[in-house]
């Protein structure tokens, strides 16, 4: 009898599978947002076949409580607040705690977490050394990966992964800690002395004195700018199974340190493809406006299958609508741009690629919306953040939800090293052939 695999949904519990003479069911299980998946944890072991999905576009990889996508939708939820609630209403440290804890803190619990991420705001003094060790021009993310990575060498005291005290203590030195590490990237790539942080000062202020202020000048923070960063440091918190967030769920599977499992996690953000898709973004946008900021050009060029340029920042791979974040952070944005009314071409070129977006046939039939990208790599450059240092931004706000999903995996008794499994389509076995016959 030829090999032959059919499947058939009996019910909402179940899928009915037949191979050869075998006659299995697997359960069907359902979320809270009524999404459905097939459990198939016991394929193999019942017919010897495991599924091939390359890329994981269609395979879950665990059940979560954090966030909820719908990318038909348009709809992005934390812990079931929308994205846009959650944006209106809270600032970015209460959002790491509701990622990280699954509820909104009360006052006098917000007062406590912010006071244990400031008392962690300082690297240890002889990492100020590793930066000597860089080159000049090292890629910051490069910088952040490896000083993260080091953190398990100066910090044994918190490493058992076992000890829910010394978790929490590693959580609040990676949320204190990670802008002081990036912003000394910065200063290490300007040559200009590190600014130590200034615990008077809120989360995303911090950030920019560490940035922009020297021993020479002081830098008054403009609150449109500290506002437009904690707008965006909120959208890109968490954003369900992604590149990244899926490796530190699975380097951490390997019971890895939290430090080695959030490196990971950058390194797997720094590619163009994920967090790097901003920094591609205004490369673009430079191109176009050195090209005398003709958008019809590249619009057509676009357009044209046979052309290889891809206009980037539009469009989502999960995102069939509008992506929910860049509806928030647009308006802040055109805020942003009216306020400074700065004379750059590459907002003009900007400008005028969001107008074709909306309003371009093409566009709208293909459902290419502005991303998030887009417009954080806008906001980013009328703030003064360097292009290199646009995915440096990216993983601070994504640490709370790597930092929940590490937390929920080792929370789950079910948790096992993930090993994926593959397909063989290498050579069958064969005989070495001495060197001097080959």
């Amino acid at each position: 009898m030829s090999e032959s695999l059919n499947l058939e949904l009996q019910n909402v519990d179940s899928m009915r599978i037949r191979y050869d003479d075998q006659d299995i069911e697997l359960p069907v299980v359902e979320g809270t947002e009524g999404e459905r998946g097939i459990d198939i944890s016991s394929l193999r072991q019942q017919t010897g076949l495991v599924t091939l999905d390359e890329g994981f576009v269609n395979t879950g990889s665990t059940r979560s409580a954090i966030t909820f996508l719908d990318g038909e939708q348009g709809i992005l939820r934390y812990r079931g607040y929308a994205i846009e609630d959650l944006a209106a209403n809270c600032d970015f440290i209460e959002v790491a705690y509701l990622l990280m804890y699954g509820e909104l803190p009360s006052a006098d619990k917000l007062s406590v977490f912010r006071c244990g991420i400031r008392d962690h705001t300082m690297i240890h003094e002889d990492m100020r050394s590793f930066y000597n060790g860089f080159p000049r021009d090292a890629h910051p993310m490069a910088i952040l990966s490896s000083v993260v990575g080091a953190l398990s060498t100066f910090y044994q005291d918190s490493m058992d992964l076992n000890d829910p005290k010394q978790v929490e203590i590693s959580m609040y030195r990676l949320l204190a800690k990670l802008p002081t590490i990036a912003a000394y990237s910065y200063k290490k790539s300007m040559g200009q002395p590190f600014m130590y942080p200034n615990n008077q000062l809120d989360y995303c202020e911090n950030f920019l004195h560490m940035m922009f202020a020297t021993p020479a000048n002081e830098y008054c923070v403009d609150p449109d700018f500290a506002e437009a960063l904690n707008l965006l440091l909120i959208v890109h918190a968490d954003h369900e199974q992604n590149c990244s967030t899926s490796t530190v769920r699975m380097v951490g599977s390997s019971n890895a340190n939290l430090f080695a499992s959030i490196s990971a996690g950058i390194g797997a953000l720094w590619g163009p493809l994920h967090g790097g898709a901003n920094e591609a973004c205004v490369n673009m946008l430079e191109q176009i406006a050195a090209d005398g900021g003709n958008v019809k050009k590249y619009v057509d060029m676009a357009k044209d299958k046979k052309n290889g340029f891809r206009l980037m920042g539009f469009g989502h791979r999960v995102y069939k609508n509008f992506d929910p974040r860049a509806k928030i952070i647009r308006t802040c944005c055109d805020k942003l741009l009216k306020k400074l009314n700065l004379d750059d071409p590459l907002f003009e070129v900007a400008q005028e690629l969001q107008d074709v977006a909306l309003k371009d046939d093409y566009f709208i039939e293909r459902k290419l919306y502005p991303n998030v990208d887009f417009y954080s790599g806008v906001i980013y450059r009328a703030i003064g953040i360097p292009v290199q240092m646009f995915t440096v931004l990216f993983a601070i706000g994504r640490l709370p939800g790597w930092l929940a999903h590490w937390m929920e995996m080792h929370a789950n008794p079910a948790t096992r090293i993930n090993r994926p499994r593959q397909i063989c389509t290498g050579q069958q076995l064969r005989e070495v052939i001495p060197v001097e016959k080959r």
